[in-house]
């Protein structure tokens, strides 16, 4: 599957409905859901990966109800801006979860927006390990939706 340019994905989207970012990982997956006018991403949950069919299970469930239009997954890309395995595994994931839905999926540069999330959550909240590991990938996917957010809104 070809990767949407942003004008595609965005015409792909119908209006109204919400868009779900993606921090896949191979223990998990963070996921994260943005309002209908596309102004705040929030973070939903942390689902610790059993099998790919548990994974869809697990989104099934968080997303029912909601209005979805897409997926904005992030794209773990190498310091110089090239896809490595971690990408590669990663693209192949979120293609299979927007297949499933039928909905689009543009993918987001990611760099850094794992630690950037562990360094609120330590300095703001004074968050303890443990309960980090549990809302990281959750607000990494909303850290990852947010950025699109921000970049939609100023183009």
């Amino acid at each position: 599957m070809p990767d949407l340019s942003l004008t595609d994905f965005l015409s792909a989207v119908p209006k109204a409905t919400s868009l779900v970012g993606l921090d896949i990982g191979t223990k998990t997956v963070g996921v994260a859901v943005s309002d209908t006018l596309w102004l705040t991403a929030t973070p939903l949950k942390t689902v610790f990966r059993k099998s790919f069919q548990y994974d869809l299970n697990e989104l099934e469930s968080l997303l029912k109800g909601r209005a979805i239009g897409g997926f904005v997954s992030g794209l773990p890309l190498q310091m110089n801006g090239e896809e490595g395995e971690q990408a590669k595994y990663t693209r192949e994931q979120a293609e299979k979860i927007a297949l499933h839905f039928q909905k689009p999926v543009y993918f987001q540069d990611e760099r850094l927006s794992s630690s950037a999330v562990e360094r609120v959550m330590i300095s703001a909240y004074d968050m303890s390990r443990k309960k980090r590991k549990e809302k990281l990938d959750a607000g990494a996917a909303a850290f990852i939706l947010q950025g699109f957010l921000d970049r939609v809104r100023q183009s």
